[in-house]
């Protein structure tokens, strides 16, 4: 990873991606606005990606993103949960 890697938020889609090659990690995630709540639902990473520290990276991204918004956090994607709790 000798390129710095760019994570790039598509608000309109609910979903934060870093792409590689020809294929894409991301984070989903949903939002209840009016109770100011984001789920992270699920983390994928391609295959040809993994052990590179992307999906950690996308979940960083997306818990400071949602943290700067003022959204309780939860998440139902088993990735993400063990973040939740520090």
């Amino acid at each position: 990873m000798s390129e710095p890697i760019e994570i790039q938020h598509k608000p309109n889609e609910q979903r934060f991606i870093i792409q590689w090659v020809n294929e894409q990690a991301e984070l989903l995630y949903s939002l209840d606005p009016n109770n100011r709540k984001i789920n992270f639902y699920r983390t994928y990473v391609p295959e040809s990606a993994r052990g590179q520290g992307l999906a950690r990276l996308l979940v960083d991204a997306g818990m400071q993103w949602a943290k700067t918004q003022g959204y309780e956090m939860q998440a139902s994607c088993s990735y993400v949960q063990p973040f939740l709790k520090n």
